[in-house]
């Protein structure tokens, strides 16, 4: 079920980033849901690290939720401060570089389809944090693509799955 959540709140913020990023919200605005999304998967991450019945394998799934939450309260940072985002920019490299091996071993390792999905997003979330990348440390004008991308992928990699998880429609 914290993976329905966060799914969820992730699919919210990837979204609304894209609408932002395509100016339909302003910079001041966009911090509440990058605070919030960040601020939820960190506590998540904690929970699943350091929780009774904490193993190898929650751990695993903590560092990598971090890498959304870090993310995430990156962005609300930036737009607090009104930093030029090259920092994150960088960091985002460093989650791409992370997420093709992820998104390797879940594909290699895949035998349901939610393996295959799983795999696939962060595939896809690879992508997109390169597209970051390229946008803030490089700072080429990518912003319109970047954005499509963010808001397709938050429909299909975070909310849709996230309320079918929450549903129960999605086991």
């Amino acid at each position: 079920m914290l993976l329905g959540l966060s799914l969820f709140y992730v699919g919210a913020v990837l979204i609304l980033n894209g609408l932002w990023m395509l100016g339909r919200i302003a910079d001041r605005e966009i911090t509440i849901i990058n605070l919030f999304t960040g601020g939820l998967t960190l506590l998540i991450s904690l929970k699943l690290a350091l929780g009774e019945g904490a193993d190898a394998a929650s751990i695993k799934g903590a560092a990598l939720s971090l890498l959304f939450s870090f993310t995430y309260l990156w962005v609300a940072f930036n737009r607090l401060t009104g930093a030029d985002g090259r920092g994150l920019g960088w960091f985002s490299l460093f989650v791409a570089v992370t997420a093709i091996p992820v998104a390797i071993d879940s594909l290699r390792m895949a035998s349901t389809t939610w393996d295959w999905w799983l795999g696939l997003s962060w595939a896809a979330w690879a992508v997109l944090w390169l597209l970051f990348f390229v946008l803030l440390a490089l700072q080429k004008p990518i912003a319109r693509l970047t954005a499509g991308v963010a808001i397709s992928q938050g429909i299909f990699t975070g909310w849709l799955p996230g309320y079918l998880l929450l549903t129960g429609a999605l086991a």
